[in-house]
């Protein structure tokens, strides 16, 4: 599908939103445990799209078949992932977690390629896979490979959030097949999500015993639920109506920038060269995977070779 303008507009608007979701995680955790903010984050999101749910009419998403779905998927897509990274942002920057999320299409291709028959890698993704891992591997550093420490821990966990995130995205397939709409679907992971927290963070975290946050945290939590999960799954399906599931993977190449800006310039974090680096890799690696430039390329050498030959004068 081709792109209108509209639709290049809501692209860099969602990746500006999940681009600050780092920023406000990063906000958020100097005050909350990573586990509360989870639970926060997904709990408000939900009631969020309860509102949007019910000013479009749109019936209550659980049937019978669809609650064992919505739990794993919120397993999947939210518990695990968003616990990783909220865990690794307390010791590596917001931008470094952003690249390195950016490994997700990365790790769905190889697990769609292992559990789907009809999702096998094709060169230019396997390609792409090399690319991007090389990418990963000079952002690890000799850090881990010199042993444990806290910010390898920090990357590796980010790599953990990108792996869910693969396992989620071929899981989530069966919701075609289940009638629901997108924000049907958002909602309903988004509360299995919170009712799976509530028990985590009572025994864990015990928030009521928590000093109160500040108002920078409670504004980041309200920014991370509202903006960067309720409107920007809104977005986010908006766009994939409209311009299909390879247009909006564009996102993935668009977030790490606007959360390394929000980064450096407000949080005062410092990337270091090899972080660049990899995430040129990184970016390379998706380039290929999603395969149009060379497409275009290919197109324009057909073009050359079957071009007439100008008369020699």
């Amino acid at each position: 599908m081709r792109m209108t303008l509209q639709d290049w507009a809501l692209l860099l608007l969602l990746s500006v939103l999940w681009g600050g979701s780092f920023f406000f995680v990063a906000v958020a955790v100097e005050a909350l445990p990573p586990l509360t903010v989870v639970a926060l984050r997904t709990g408000i999101a939900a009631l969020v799209l309860l509102v949007v749910l019910r000013l479009r009419k749109e019936a209550w998403p659980f049937a019978k078949g669809a609650v064992a779905a919505f739990f794993i998927m919120g397993l999947l897509n939210n518990l695990l992932p968003f616990s990783l990274l909220f865990w690794a942002q307390t010791m590596i920057p917001s931008g470094l977690a952003s690249i390195l999320n950016a490994t997700t299409p990365l790790f769905s291709i190889v697990v769609a390629h292992f559990l789907l028959t009809d999702e096998r890698m094709a060169p230019n993704k396997a390609i792409g896979i090399l690319f991007g891992f090389l990418g990963v591997a000079i952002l690890l550093g000799g850090e881990v490979l010199g042993g444990a420490s806290i910010a390898s821990l920090g990357m590796l966990a980010c790599l953990g959030a990108a792996l869910a995130y693969g396992f989620a995205g071929v899981f989530g397939r069966r919701f075609k097949a289940m009638d629901l709409t997108a924000t049907q679907v958002a909602f309903g992971q988004l509360v299995a999500t919170t009712i799976m927290m509530l028990p985590i963070i009572s025994v864990v975290d015990r928030p009521w015993t928590l000093p109160p946050p500040g108002l920078p945290a409670i504004a980041a939590v309200l920014a991370l639920a509202i903006v960067s999960t309720a409107l920007a799954y809104v977005i986010f399906f908006r766009i994939l109506a409209s311009a299909g599931a390879v247009n909006v993977a564009l996102v993935t190449l668009l977030v790490p920038v606007s959360a390394i800006v929000l980064g450096t310039l407000i949080l005062g974090e410092e990337l270091a060269a090899r972080h660049y680096i990899g995430m040129g890799l990184i970016s390379i690696g998706l380039l290929t995977i999603d395969g149009r430039i060379g497409e275009r390329l290919s197109v324009k050498a057909r073009i050359r070779r079957n071009r007439p030959c100008e008369p020699k004068p």
